[in-house]
């Protein structure tokens, strides 16, 4: 059974930084891509970026610079740091893992950033 949990949202300023823990269990962690999106309130849920399996990671262009994604394979689990965040990050974090056609989300962790 595959399990996906978040963690590290909260309250920051604007300019400020949190980083985001996303646990697996339940798949061979270290051969699959993660995906982290974001869903703010009236919004669509929207790509923020991804680490391949190799390490290799994409983002989005309004957080390029901003946030970093990276993962730790003994411990099953990616982050996404977050810097220089802004009013426009506040949003529902989520991790996402794609095996074949099945599709595993996360409950979702809320940023909000403001003064």
């Amino acid at each position: 059974q595959v399990e996906l949990v978040e963690s590290g949202g909260g309250l920051v300023q604007p300019g400020g930084s949190l980083r985001l823990t996303c646990k697996a269990s339940g798949i061979r962690f270290s051969i699959h891509a993660m995906v982290w999106y974001r869903q703010a309130v009236g919004r669509q849920r929207e790509w923020v970026g991804e680490i391949e399996s190799d390490g290799s990671t994409n983002y989005r262009d309004s957080v390029k610079g901003r946030f970093t994604i990276s993962r730790d394979n003994a411990k099953n689990e990616v982050y996404l740091q977050m810097n220089s965040l802004t009013p426009e990050d506040t949003a529902v974090y989520y991790c996402h893992l794609g095996v074949g056609s099945d599709s595993y989300w996360g409950q979702g962790t809320q940023v909000t950033v403001s003064p």
